[in-house]
């Protein structure tokens, strides 16, 4: 399921949604050569990902782990690994990691923009990101694998998205088997669908039999993102901005369905 749109209507130009995509974008195609270069990109996430290992200092130096053929990322004790919590949010591993990370924050992004103001959403954001880090780092602090991606801020978008607008229509473009189609569902079912897969994908590494060692997906992180969302949504949140949105999106739901005013 992937969504396309949210029936929310905006308050106003979403200019740091727009901002955040375009830092996205510029890192991936500019930074990380838009993974045309096998060497860059594993420099990139190797150098400026987070590596839970070399914040706790649990991991060894010089532990190596694959990227590419041919190209390790090597655990060190450089000066750079204390910002990689923040730098590793502008990273991605490839074409479908970003496109997928860029569409779910222009969804449910503008909106949550909205509920709070621009300034107070750069501050959420980054929070829910930083808090996202930590979950991931809690759970494989020994870990020596990079771990890179939007996810984890954006998964904080969500969980406020959940909390702000439950019954908001979100548009899916769903595959049946050969079958595409495109079907409109509470925001509250995509979201909670999309929450328990991740604590779906996430239970193995909690077990005791597994090495403490992250897997390919970092689906802690965006478990502890989401919860950092639900959580403080109503700390950062504006009523008198929330009940704004709220009014122009039931004016916009009676429009739709031809209900009397």
């Amino acid at each position: 399921m992937i969504p396309l749109s949210a029936d929310n209507p905006r308050l106003r130009t979403p200019l740091i949604t727009i901002g955040l995509l375009i830092a996205i974008a510029w890192v991936w195609l500019m930074f990380q050569r838009a993974g045309l270069s096998s060497f860059q990109l594993a420099a990139s996430i190797c150098n400026w990902g987070l590596v839970a290992g070399e914040l706790t200092r649990l991991a060894e130096v010089g532990t190596s782990v694959p990227l590419a053929p041919g190209l390790y990322c090597v655990v060190d004790r450089e000066w750079n690994n204390v910002w990689t919590p923040l730098s590793s949010m502008f990273l991605h591993g490839g074409w479908g990691h970003v496109l997928g990370n860029m569409l779910f924050l222009w969804v449910f992004g503008s909106a949550i923009e909205d509920s709070m103001g621009r300034l107070r959403f750069i501050l959420f954001y980054v929070v829910c990101g930083l808090v996202a880090a930590a979950a991931q780092v809690l759970i494989a602090p020994a870990s020596p694998v990079p771990m890179v991606g939007a996810s984890g801020a954006i998964s904080g978008v969500m969980g406020a998205y959940l909390i702000l607008y439950p019954r908001v229509r979100v548009r899916l473009l769903v595959f049946l088997l050969i079958f595409v189609t495109v079907i409109n569902v509470p925001a509250w079912l995509l979201l909670v669908y999309w929450l328990g897969l991740q604590l779906l994908m996430g239970l193995p590494e909690l077990s005791s039999m597994r090495p403490d060692i992250s897997s390919g997906v970092a689906v802690w992180a965006h478990v502890g993102g989401f919860a950092a969302g639900v959580l403080t949504i109503k700390l950062f949140a504006r009523p008198e901005l929330t009940g704004a949105e709220r009014q122009k999106t039931l004016l916009k739901a009676r429009r739709r369905s031809g209900a009397a005013f």
